[in-house]
């Protein structure tokens, strides 16, 4: 359907999937340029190609080399270069086209590409020689082997890299690849006993959950891969016992696994593959006809592996994944958004704690009308499930389906969790049912309503009060963020189990001294209300004394959602950033951070990152509640204006004391916020339940 660079008459195929139908547009749209043209006469393809020169940047330290063996198609050739070129972002790559003694225009149009490596054979060899001919003559710390008949999209060498940064144990990285009609072509290889194998959801829909997550796989396929290069020679390249063709990726995948490594399919890394080009389809002639005689080959080399594997198509939404044994269900508000906003921050992190201790895991943003382009796509991109619309139509009717498969179902957030609870006890009969707080939303209610002594919000404090301590009431275990609101909880509901699990953060390098550093800074998503009430107390009670006193600082106000009340007190001395996309380099220079908190509840993310940068911090005594923060060691903490603006004052000024409180507050991430800390903190809650289960089976059998 896209064979190459503009169209001046085609009849398209009909796509049947619209996310796809507009991939494919673009990817033309870009592609292609308006000075060239193929005419599709007939529905065999009668092509015209008019080549032009493409120059690619020449790097002399590549980190990523993507090898290209190919023989003849000089069409498909270009359009795969010219994606290359046009689609692989910022990363250092070289391109190695091994072409194998093709006898069509292939050398001609090759000469006119600037920066790529040209190796040819002088006879054809096959394609197991040339892909180990060019991994030969790679510079790369990373091999792509990638078909010359595909056409890769935008992102997709960030997403195969970071692969290996977010799961360690990767050995070899696939791709989603998807037909030029849009319908799905492959997510992932089953390989089942007798040695047949199967790439999962051909034909389907591409944007399918199911097909959507980064996950552990049999193997993928060797029309685009990605492989450490020093693995892919220690593990002695593709097999010339598969000469020329098939089950020679399969065999690398297996490889692999023995070589104590993992196989992931990652499907945001998305291949257009012509399918059947380069060696057809009729597995009784040519090259095909390798895809049978290989399969006995591969079965007697690894016969003893596949015992364990199921017979051909039985359990296939469990051997899709074979090695998945425990599986957690979290369902929250929305996607969370974690640039945004501290709770979206503690989901996202949470999320992948549940990972680090062995689960698989899936999500549902219960509010979520649609599929979020980008923060969807990073929760999957690392290895997470998401159930989304269309594909979801009912979160009860999903629990009642599927709710027997979950270990563990979290249920973040009051009116969440009351909303679902019921139908989680019902259908999700194995499963530990925990309610995460996030914050007690009536604390919060309640002091907000002690501020500005307004009736009703006092009141709905009290039904939020009565709402949270009902639903904790069904749930197995409920999940508290601070020492305080547990002892808080336990007053007002001593019978209901409770457990400490906070947020979750990882420290950073702190780049500059205080020397390098000026201004002060608060940062928060303006869609929580206390951050909006904290910013007008601060700019119109606290700012006015402190500019009095060192009238050289700049208050730079960063955040999502930022209303036109804030935004209306920019000026010289307050900076308006709103939405910053990477924090790194403000917290890299600013001197302060700033959390005049006057209601809240929970544990404050701005207190946390600001800490995970080595930035001290000026809080109210309600910011920094429950965090073990003690006032001039960790933190300095002021409630009254003129205090509070003394507090900068004196942070700002001392080197010294500058310098304890950066070092302190790093040390508190480590001590009660690191990632290690969630971990332990979710084993014992998880470790819990079962030995209560355990003892409950043992008193039965008693």
């Amino acid at each position: 359907m896209i064979p190459l660079i503009r169209y001046s008459r085609i009849a398209l195929v009909i796509l049947k999937t619209d996310g796809f139908r507009a991939l494919i547009k673009r990817i033309i749209r870009k592609l292609f340029s308006s000075s060239q043209a193929i005419q599709l006469r007939n529905p065999h393809y009668s092509l015209e190609p008019r080549y032009y020169p493409l120059s690619f940047p020449d790097y002399s330290d590549p980190e990523i080399s993507i090898i290209i063996p190919l023989y003849n198609k000089s069409l498909y050739t270009f359009t795969c270069l010219k994606s290359i070129h046009e689609n692989s972002g910022k990363n250092r790559y070289e391109v190695i086209v091994i072409d194998d003694a093709s006898d069509d225009d292939t050398a001609v149009m090759l000469e006119d590409i600037e920066g790529i490596t040209v190796i040819r054979n002088t006879e054809n060899k096959g394609f197991i020689f040339s892909s180990n001919a060019g991994a030969k003559a790679a510079k790369g710390r990373y091999i792509v082997l990638l078909n010359n008949d595909t056409i890769v999209t935008t992102g997709w060498l960030d997403a195969l890299r970071n692969t290996f940064m977010d799961f360690p144990d990767a050995g070899l990285v696939g791709v989603k690849l998807i037909y030029p009609d849009g319908r799905l072509q492959e997510a992932g290889g089953i390989v089942w006993q007798d040695a047949s194998a199967m790439v999962y959801g051909r034909y389907d829909d591409p944007n399918k959950p199911e097909y959507s997550y980064c996950r552990e796989v049999d193997y993928c396929s060797g029309a685009c891969l990605m492989i450490p290069r020093q693995d892919f020679l220690k593990l002695g390249l593709f097999d010339d016992y598969y000469t020329p063709a098939y089950y020679e990726d399969t065999d690398l995948a297996f490889r692999v696994r023995k070589n104590e490594k993992k196989v992931y399919y990652q499907p945001g890394a998305i291949i257009v593959h012509f399918e059947g080009v380069s060696s057809g389809t009729d597995i009784s002639r040519g090259t095909k006809q390798f895809q049978v005689v290989n399969q006995k080959k591969f079965f007697n080399r690894w016969k003893d592996a596949l015992k364990s594997h199921c017979a051909n198509g039985v359990r296939l939404q469990f051997e899709k994944e074979r090695n998945i044994n425990k599986r957690a269900l979290v369902i929250d508000t929305l996607v969370p958004m974690p640039d945004n906003d501290s709770g979206s921050l503690r989901m996202f992190n949470l999320l992948q704690v549940f990972q680090r201790l062995g689960y698989k895991v899936s999500f549902i943003a219960a509010n979520e009308k649609d599929y979020h382009r980008k923060y969807t796509q990073e929760m999957q991109k690392i290895g997470i499930e998401c159930f989304y619309p269309p594909y979801l139509t009912s979160i009860p009717e999903y629990l009642k389906s599927q709710g027997n498969l979950y270990d563990v179902v979290l249920l973040s957030r009051v009116h969440i969790a009351e909303k679902f609870i019921d139908a989680a006890r019902k259908y999700c009969a194995n499963a530990m049912i925990l309610f995460d707080t996030v914050d007690l939303h009536f604390l919060r209610e309640q002091r907000q309503a002690e501020i500005s002594q307004d009736k009703h919000i006092l009141a709905n404090a009290k039904m939020r009060k009565q709402q949270e301590l009902n639903t904790a009431c069904k749930a197995d275990k409920t999940l508290l963020v601070s020492p305080a609101e547990i002892e808080l909880f336990k007053r007002e509901a001593p019978d209901v189990p409770v457990a400490l699990l906070s947020n979750i953060h990882q420290n950073h390098e702190t780049v500059f001294g205080y020397q390098a550093r000026k201004d002060i800074l608060f940062i928060g998503g303006f869609e929580h209300l206390p951050n909006v009430d904290a910013m007008e107390f601060f700019i119109t009670e606290i700012f006015p004394i402190l500019h009095d006193l060192k009238p050289e600082i700049r208050l730079l106000i960063v955040g999502s959602h930022l209303p036109d009340t804030i935004a209306a007190h920019a000026s010289s001395h307050i900076v308006i950033k709103g939405y910053v996309e990477d924090i790194k380099p403000l917290f890299n220079h600013i001197k302060l951070s700033i959390a005049p908190i006057r209601y809240g509840a929970g544990v404050k993310g701005k207190i946390n990152t600001s800490m995970t940068y080595g930035v001290p911090v000026v809080a109210t005594t309600i910011a920094a509640e429950g965090m073990n923060l003690v006032h001039g060691k960790d933190v300095l903490i002021a409630d009254t204006p003129e205090d509070f603006a003394r507090q900068i004052v004196l942070a700002y000024d001392d080197e010294q004391l500058w310098t304890n409180l950066s070092h302190s507050g790093k040390a508190n991430i480590d001590r009660y916020f690191s990632f290690a800390v969630a971990e332990n903190q979710l084993r014992t809650i998880l470790k819990e339940n079962q030995d209560s289960e355990n003892a409950a089976i043992q008193l039965i059998n008693v």
